[in-house]
């Protein structure tokens, strides 16, 4: 019988995916940082695509592990990263075809093929997205554009357990990132949809486990490469936002979960999925555990970086908000072409209602103006997602929670509803991937 080891060598290493950024992140049992290193993502070329860059990821993965505080001691690994992303592997050649980014757009009449093809939004809560957000649209162009090589694929993997997979050879998927709008789950029905059976996709799928489930062990070779001990759990692992959600939906299941980044995204685990516009990017995601939930986004740290042009986020204070309301700016959507719930619309800035221009905007104030507009947005998201649930807490979680423009402007905006922020060090992503690895019975938020 094996003894439980004490707390200062109980480590957790998390591996936290993003598209602009990827973290490792040690994790002691008592829930604090021991290390962290972050590496920028790039892309790289694909065969006729833009692809994830997964080879520069493994490079500073072989590289970085090894030069971990106490990697000997970690017990376990835990993965969490974006969605719209799946890998095509087989028992050979490891990854028969790299994940395209879901910014490359070079679909032509495949998307419209697609979208002929595809179940509509009330089977599986995905809406028809740009670029290529709905991941199935992409594993829909590489089987008309790479047969072939799609022929080759034994199991397709959604992007956490892709890593799940290079870590431990065992192949599995996970319904949160399966239900990331990627028009291959019905989430009402706990199944793939009707499209992903009619194509032949759900069954290349790998069998499904939680995303709290230990799959296995380190693979011997990578474990002697990386300096680790052999028996480390891997994790499952899940999408990064639903990673976030999962801490809060046994403390306070019916709070709106805010989670922010490259993207802002809206979870109301509470709310009813009827109703829902897919035209303003609202969906339905699936939580860990299997639940429905709707979702809306759009790409607040995309458009906050916009408009922000080279001042510095820190500018962003509750008195330059002020100084921003006096003088009468504004600024309406949108700043960024990847969906939300203004489609269509080009961003403009107004000083007293004159259009002018971003760069009219004195350099000072422009963090605080693009705190203003998100939390404008944000405000709209709340009230179309929960309208009648003032009652329901608001959960701020990511970089947007460190802002005070941000944070007062929000306030205002959702009262008398109560905000809520996080005061972890630790992002949500991050924070909900160790949670989910922690070894319990009853997993926190989860349903056993």
């Amino acid at each position: 019988m094996s003894k439980t080891p004490p707390p200062d060598n109980d480590l957790t290493l998390v591996l936290d995916i993003g598209k602009s950024h990827a973290k490792l992140v040690l994790i002691d049992a008592a829930g604090e940082v021991v290390a962290r290193q972050v590496q920028p993502n790039q892309s790289a070329p694909g065969p006729g695509y833009t692809a994830l860059g997964v080879p520069a990821l493994e490079a500073w993965l072989l590289a970085t592990i090894p030069e971990l505080p106490r990697r000997r001691a970690i017990r376990r690994l835990s993965i969490t990263t974006h969605g719209a992303a799946f890998c095509g592997i087989d028992d050979a050649e490891g990854l028969v075809l790299p994940p395209m980014d879901y910014e490359w757009d070079g679909y032509g009449d495949t998307r419209a093929e697609w979208q002929a093809l595809a179940d509509p939004f009330e089977e599986t809560g995905t809406p028809f997205l740009p670029m290529g957000l709905n991941a199935g649209l992409q594993l829909h162009w590489l089987q008309r554009h790479h047969g072939e090589a799609c022929a080759r694929v034994q199991h397709w993997l959604p992007y956490p357990q892709y890593w799940a997979w290079w870590f431990s050879g065992v192949a599995c998927s996970e319904v949160s990132s399966l239900g990331c709008h990627t028009g291959l789950w019905s989430p009402t029905k706990a199944d793939f949809s009707p499209w992903a059976h009619r194509s032949g996709l759900a069954a290349r799928f790998a069998p499904i486990r939680r995303a709290w489930e230990a799959i296995g062990t380190l693979r011997p070779a990578l474990a002697q490469r990386l300096d680790l001990p052999p028996d480390i759990q891997v994790m499952a692992g899940s999408h990064d936002s639903n990673a976030c959600l999962a801490r809060y939906l046994r403390s306070d299941p019916n709070a709106l979960v805010l989670s922010t980044g490259t993207w802002c995204v809206l979870m109301a685990p509470g709310a009813s999925v009827e109703g829902l516009d897919a035209t303003r990017d609202e969906l339905v995601n699936v939580a860990v555990d299997g639940r429905p939930v709707p979702t809306a986004r759009f790409m607040g740290g995309r458009e906050f970086a916009v408009l922000c042009g080279e001042a510095s986020p820190a500018l962003a204070t509750a008195e330059a908000l002020a100084e921003v309301m006096r003088e009468g700016w504004k600024a309406v959507p949108a700043f960024a072409a990847a969906g939300g719930p203004f489609p269509g619309q080009r961003g403009q800035v107004f000083k007293r209602g004159v259009e002018t221009t971003i760069d009219a905007v004195p350099h000072k104030l422009r963090p605080a103006l693009a705190s203003l507009y998100c939390a404008e947005i944000i405000a709209a998201m709340v009230q179309r997602l929960d309208p009648r649930a003032a009652a329901n807490n608001l959960l701020l979680e990511g970089p947007l929670a460190s802002n005070a423009a941000f944070r007062t402007a929000l306030v205002n905006f959702i009262a008398p509803r109560n905000l809520t922020i996080s005061q972890d060090e630790l992002e949500g992503t991050a924070r909900g991937a160790w949670l989910l690895a922690l070894p319990r019975t009853a997993k926190p938020g989860l349903k056993s």
